[in-house]
């Protein structure tokens, strides 16, 4: 008798529900309707904030609200920061942003202090919930890295899209298993400097090896196992970056910097760059057009900037001079 009864009132009340959508329903439809025809086909126009008929032309009503939000945006990157949907989902975190922060403030909701028997258990909540979003030993080690890897980038005035894109090659090797005898960090440089060729943000493997507290020899022999072992497209170096980026650091002037870029795109067109360092090229175009606007430096300053020898310069520079038609003195 229960079970029939029980029976008898979820269909009842099945049906109530039922009843009740067909009502708001109909009520809907009989308040978006066109109050002079009965028609339902309105146009919303959002500049003049009225619900126009399409049918018989009549205003419905001009206090249309608008839906949308009250900031403009003009390019994609404002349109990403303004919207107040929270921080945005991020690489450089190993939970992506998404997780939540119990916060360390002893107080509630009104600003009372807690008791002490109420401080322990939150101490002892916040302290698991703490533990929990690292749980096993994978997000253990992208948490380090992730941390390393954005300390190395905050040395190396690296851009957002490096770091992020630095975190998702990470991300794959960890995928891969590839993390397995190598150290984080010298992972991490890799990633990094696989980023910044992905970038195209001139930073040489001597920069975030020494940002990173480790060798070059090492950073260079995981950067080779991450590009075998991912197989991802790293396009080749310009050395219009390396022209910039010495020219900074040798506080020269514009005239010197637009000499040297006019000097390179000569030697590319005469494929006198193929085969040859970027940074040994852009050292050699540097010190020719310093020696033609006057602002001398000597090879060993440039090479030092460079982070390559004098003999390089010297034999980048012979092999301009034979090809390309200017006089330098000496």
């Amino acid at each position: 008798m229960r079970r029939i009864l029980k029976t008898v009132i979820r269909e009842a009340f099945s049906l109530f529900i039922i009843l009740v959508r067909v009502s708001l329903t109909t009520k809907l439809r009989n308040k978006i309707a066109c109050t002079e025809c009965g028609a339902s086909n309105l146009l919303r126009d959002y500049e003049t904030g009225e619900l126009v008929c399409q049918a018989c032309g009549f205003v419905v009503s001009s206090t249309l609200i608008d839906q949308g939000p009250e900031w403009r945006a003009f390019d994609q990157e404002q349109r990403d920061k303004l919207p107040r949907v929270g921080a945005p989902v991020t690489w450089t975190i190993h939970d992506k942003g998404l997780s939540t922060t119990i916060g360390w403030q002893d107080r509630d909701a009104s600003g009372r202090k807690l008791s002490p028997e109420e401080r322990a258990r939150l101490y002892r909540l916040r302290k698991w919930h703490r533990r929990s979003k690292v749980s096993d030993s994978t997000q253990r080690n992208l948490a380090h890295a992730l941390s390393e890897m954005s300390k190395i980038s905050y040395k190396l005035n690296l851009p957002r899209n490096v770091i992020e894109t630095s975190s998702m090659i990470y991300r794959r090797a960890i995928q891969k298993q590839l993390i397995r005898g190598r150290t984080i960090q010298s992972v991490a440089v890799a990633s990094i400097y696989m980023a910044c060729r992905q970038c195209g943000i001139i930073r040489t493997l001597e920069d975030v090896a020494a940002a990173a507290n480790i060798t070059k020899k090492e950073a260079a022999r995981n950067y080779r196992f991450l590009l075998r072992e991912l197989k991802p497209s790293v396009p080749q170096v310009d050395p219009q970056g390396y022209i910039s980026k010495i020219v900074n650091k040798l506080a020269l002037t514009g005239e010197t910097e637009r000499l040297a870029l006019k000097i390179l795109s000569e030697a590319s067109d005469m494929k006198l760059t193929s085969g040859r360092g970027p940074s040994g090229i852009a050292a050699a175009c540097i010190y020719i057009s310093s020696q033609l606007t006057d602002e001398r430096r000597t090879q060993g300053e440039i090479a030092k900037e460079a982070q390559v020898t004098e003999v390089t310069i010297r034999n980048r520079y012979k092999e301009l001079a034979q090809r390309l038609d200017f006089d330098v003195m000496l």
